[in-house]
């Protein structure tokens, strides 16, 4: 417990928390710890439900509030795991769900689908999607369970020691509230061409954006393509291979081309991969040599494969840090979801700005060529300057975000004085904050007293 709680905070490991209560069940199942938040571990009860739409005993009644630590019936960081990893996706068998509902649907399906006009994409893309608003968990638009368990168990711990406040470095760089990237993935030819254009439109918002450019199969990629994104101030990564939907079919194929996708990460200077149509297996990303990863949503119910990390934050998978995507990508909100407006990305950005977590969006230069999509589009970085300006959220390129997350994730809190100084490379750049208890719940405060770093 205490790992996970000074992993997120970076706070003193005299503040970070307590041992387990008593050992765990052998088995994982579904419970809840507090009236709606959900949870999937082992767990001292013996709770056992195997679906989270089953009835689901609450175990916030099994806290035992012993001085001075609390004791939770569970492991915390394994609950943590869980989420984060997408452990929870799971069949009788114990085989990893690496597809949605249809996996044989999805895998012909995006073998054609090149040669598929729009017209006749859409009906099969609804028929695949059917049911994805009656999927209880995650949860949709949004879950923050992570963030939820972890401010709950740092509660708990507070109230159990008589403790009122817990000094931690701030999440973001230089007071930043909030975080929030723009990502493009070039799929087509005709995406490729409009990429100048999707940079003019981002540079006229004061924004740089990350392309990831697919390596084989879809399109040239020169020199001269990349020049012109890297010259601009603008990021490219690594997406995929060839964007046939096959990567993570099985561990075989995957070694192979892994190769080829290390190889190009190699050639291009490339920190960041995304694979395509967001198929991944954390359990796989040891083979990838880049610092970090963008295909893990926070709730995959538009995504060909279903899941979701349930966070906000980045977090690492192994030494890769997984960058989450946090909101709905354009393809579903605009032809899925039919939306003629961005009210769901606003919603989803008001849920991980309450947890000053990372805003992440992906949007396609290929489905940007008409001027509906554009104008859309266009509302989004208005919104985002807003959000810049006004709520002070920081608009970083994935790198940015990835090279503060790894200094962040090196940085200590010592005790100076009455106060506290942080140590470790970037701490020009850290603030001090806090966590204090607000009856029941809790909530952060920027230090204004002591000096932050020296």
């Amino acid at each position: 417990m205490r790992e996970v709680i000074s992993d997120r905070y970076r706070c003193p490991e005299q503040f970070a928390g307590a041992p387990l209560a008593a050992p765990t069940s052998a088995e994982d199942s579904y419970f809840r710890f507090g009236r709606d938040l959900a949870c999937y571990g082992r767990s001292c009860s013996g709770a056992s439900a195997a679906s989270s739409d089953q009835h689901l005993s609450d175990l916030l009644a099994e806290v035992r509030r012993g001085q001075p630590d609390v004791q939770l019936p569970f492991d915390l960081t394994q609950l943590v795991d869980n989420l984060t990893h997408e452990r929870y996706l799971t069949r009788s068998n114990g085989s990893f769900q690496r597809r949605g509902p249809n996996p044989l649907l999805a895998r012909l399906y995006y073998a054609l689908r090149r040669f598929l006009p729009a017209p006749l994409r859409l009906p099969i893309q609804r028929t695949y999607f059917r049911g994805w608003d009656k999927i209880t968990f995650p949860a949709w638009p949004l879950d923050v369970g992570v963030e939820r368990l972890l401010e709950k168990a740092l509660l708990l711990s507070m109230k159990s020691r008589g403790i009122d406040a817990v000094p931690f470095i701030w999440f973001w760089p230089d007071g930043a509230s909030s975080a929030a990237i723009l990502t493009h993935d070039v799929e087509t030819e005709q995406g490729r061409e409009f990429c100048p254009r999707l940079m003019e439109i981002d540079e006229s918002f004061g924004f740089r954006s990350a392309f990831q450019i697919v390596p084989e199969g879809r399109y040239r990629v020169t020199a001269a393509f990349l020049g012109d994104i890297r010259g601009r101030g603008h990021e490219i990564n690594v997406h995929d291979l060839n964007h046939d939907g096959n990567l993570f079919r099985d561990r075989r194929l995957f070694l192979k081309r892994v190769k080829a996708v290390n190889e190009y990460g190699r050639r291009w200077g490339a920190k960041g991969f995304r694979s395509a149509i967001l198929y991944r297996d954390l359990d796989w990303y040891d083979e990838l040599e880049f610092e970090y990863d963008m295909s893990v949503p926070n709730v995959g119910n538009l995504e060909a494969q279903r899941g979701g990390c349930c966070t906000v934050f980045p977090y690492f998978v192994g030494e890769i840090l997984e960058l989450p995507l946090t909101t709905t990508q354009d393809y579903s909100l605009f032809y899925i979801l039919r939306e003629q407006r961005i009210d769901l990305w606003k919603t989803q950005a008001a849920g991980i700005l309450e947890k000053h977590g990372l805003l992440s969006f992906i949007t396609h230069p290929d489905y940007l060529l008409d001027r509906r999509a554009q104008s859309l589009y266009r509302n989004l970085l208005d919104f985002l300057s807003e959000l810049g300006s006004e709520r002070k959220t920081w608009i970083a390129l994935p790198k940015e975000v990835n090279e503060w997350w790894r200094q962040r994730s090196k940085m200590n809190l010592v005790p100076e004085g009455n106060g506290w100084r942080i140590e470790g490379p970037g701490k020009e750049r850290a603030r001090l904050a806090y966590a204090r208890l607000d009856g029941d719940e809790l909530v952060y405060v920027p230090d204004t007293v002591a000096a932050v770093a020296s």
